[in-house]
């Protein structure tokens, strides 16, 4: 079961771009027609909101959720590299790099996960995890651009998952790695390359911050 296989993002361009200092606005128009606008679920392989640092200011751009690293023979690896455990984005191939040089925000207001444990008839509860104030929130991705052998360009990314905080773990192991506000500008910085720094940005948000279980 993945990790992180779907979340909620009902916020306008607009006011995305407000929330993540986002300037470029042409860039934000043309993302918001790419990924769609506002959507109660996102589903991996569709095109989803994200914030990227170009060495100059920040732009919402639109990228296929699932990774493809630029070495794959086919975009069918994408729908399997929806997640990437921050415990070994150091040592995977697919990751090692994006990790260095191509970081992002994904921007959220919700995420569902699926129940561990089946209640009674077998079946599986999926549920939401928003913050308390129900804010838009940043969870940290990774993106990278692959070209198929016929010269078709796809700009994709993973959402990075950590252990569960209190308030997830009883009903899934792992959670998004949802960044705090004031790590946001350094995980962006195309400039840091310190591993151990940006490492360590990734850890179960505060549970006292956050709201749920709410069934969905």
């Amino acid at each position: 079961m993945h990790m992180c296989g779907r979340f909620s993002l009902e916020a306008t361009a607009e006011a995305i771009a407000e929330r993540f200092g986002v300037e470029a606005v042409e860039d934000v128009r043309e993302a918001a027609h790419g990924f769609a606008g506002p959507r109660r679920e996102v589903r991996p392989t569709e095109l989803v909101a994200a914030v990227v640092h170009d060495g100059r200011s920040r732009r919402l751009v639109a990228l296929r959720w699932g990774l493809i690293p630029p070495w794959s023979r086919d975009e069918k690896i994408g729908s399997r590299l929806i997640n990437a455990r921050a415990e070994t984005l150091a040592e995977k191939p697919s990751f090692r790099t994006p990790l260095l040089r191509k970081r992002c925000l994904i921007p959220a207001d919700g995420f569902y996960e699926w129940e561990d444990a089946p209640h009674p008839g077998g079946r599986k509860r999926q549920v939401r995890f928003a913050l308390d104030d129900g804010s838009l929130f940043a969870m940290a991705g990774l993106y990278d651009t692959w070209v198929s052998p016929e010269g078709r360009t796809i700009h994709s990314c993973a959402i990075i998952t950590v252990d569960a905080n209190e308030r997830v773990r009883p009903v899934h192991g792992r959670m998004p790695a949802v960044l705090r506000p004031e790590d946001e500008a350094v995980w962006l910085d195309p400039r840091e390359r310190d591993v151990g720094r940006l490492l360590a940005l990734l850890k179960p948000y505060d549970a006292e911050r956050m709201a749920g279980p709410y069934p969905v």
